[in-house]
């Protein structure tokens, strides 16, 4: 397999820095809730609602996400949350055509000093722009980012424990211990989002540390993300040596009066990349055509173009993005050019109140395939949380 060298991975992460400083918006992102009282519980949640039109496909409208969040504070310094999803509206037994319920988040904080906190449950993993700030009032487009979505996984969770905390000047920090991945899951279109255990019968056996340092100041922050472990899972009787995975991501956010500014730069990198496919192939009979390296960056411009005199905000914003599932693949293996994409996204959000966002965006995809066309797409939404 192709390994790639320490030269190459600090390359990536240079340019991701410079990329990070010029990025960084979250359009009439809510105010923090009020602390809840000690013994009474706190109410919270998010919602979506989508209508999309994907070029020549019949259109489609979905109640996309429901979500509620419940929080209790038993004292001053024991804290509860939790968060549950039920997508797509119901639920059906079996093959979850009909949607899915999923438990994002329930942990326990024990509040010690401001530099140095516990916290143990079902955890959102640290890593990206996205995945800790995914309620839809938070972020431009009717979706989530591409990068988001196919080289980081998003909402990505699991079970895990580990320390949080901020250091002063504006650093904060996240660190957890949590089970790795099933590599048996990944894949050539979506990475290693189908390698995501979460928490259900998780094998611990080849545990993962990720971790997020962050920097605020004066309309910035920048964070410097990832995630590091094993993926046997699943992979227990194949004679194979155990891949594993690292990720990194490098992001930043900047508001300055009406304009904001985003962009993030992420990696996946998966060892042993070559073994895995032929393990997987003679198992199945097919290639899964898994890289070893992903490849992910996006930068983003808004603007609000309401007058000062409203009470509501209209935003209007572009993003230009690169997801390349396939970025480097391992010796002996050739990438498929339809997973070489990027994408155009231009659109407008309309915020009645702040924490309430009707949204509307285009879509260009385009990709390096000569007979698989990246579509267009005219996507609608409103979200909401409280």
């Amino acid at each position: 397999m192709i390994q790639v060298s320490k030269l190459a991975h600090w390359k990536w992460l240079g340019a991701a820095a410079v990329f990070g400083w010029f990025g960084l918006s979250e359009p009439a992102l809510a105010q923090p809730r009020a602390a809840s009282r000690e013994g009474v519980p706190t109410v919270s949640g998010y919602m979506e609602m989508h209508f999309n039109k994907v070029e020549d496909l019949p259109a489609e409208i979905d109640f996309h996400r429901f979500v509620l969040m419940v929080g209790h504070s038993f004292t001053d310094r024991l804290k509860f949350w939790s968060e549950v999803e039920i997508e797509h509206a119901f639920v059906e037994g079996g093959e979850e055509e009909g949607g899915e319920v999923a438990l994002e988040q329930a942990y326990i904080d024990l509040l010690v000093h401001p530099r140095f906190n516990l916290r143990a449950g079902m955890v959102l993993v640290p890593v990206g722009l996205i995945n800790e700030r995914h309620e839809p009032p938070t972020f431009n487009g009717v979706e989530r980012p591409f990068v988001d979505t196919f080289v980081i996984p998003t909402t990505w969770h699991d079970t895990g424990a580990g320390a949080f905390g901020t250091l002063g000047r504006g650093f904060s920090y996240r660190a957890y211990v949590l089970p790795g991945l099933d590599a048996t899951g990944f894949s050539a279109d979506e990475g290693i989002a189908e390698g995501r255990q979460q928490g259900s019968h998780a094998t611990i056996s080849n545990p993962a540390i990720s971790a997020r340092v962050e920097y605020r100041r004066r309309g910035l922050t920048a964070g410097a993300s990832g995630w590091r472990g094993g993926s046997s899972f699943g992979l227990t009787r194949l004679e194979i040596e155990k891949p594993a995975v690292s990720v990194g991501s490098i992001d930043a956010r900047y508001r300055h009066g009406r304009h904001e500014l985003r962009g993030q730069v992420s990696t996946v990198d998966i060892s042993g990349a070559a073994d895995l496919n032929r393990a997987l192939q003679a198992r199945s009979g097919v290639n899964p055509n898994i890289a070893s390296q992903l490849f992910g960056a996006y930068g983003e411009a808004s603007s609000r173009v309401s007058p000062n005199s409203w009470s509501h905000e209209v935003v209007v914003f572009g993003r230009y993005e690169r997801f390349e599932t396939q970025h480097k693949m391992p010796s002996g293996f050739l990438p498929l050019d339809q997973f070489n994409r990027a994408a155009w996204i231009v659109g407008a959000a309309y915020y009645p109140d702040p924490d309430v966002a009707f949204k509307w965006d285009t879509v260009w995809e385009r990709n390096k395939s000569t007979f698989i066309k990246g579509p267009w797409s005219i996507n609608l939404g409103v979200g909401w949380w409280f």
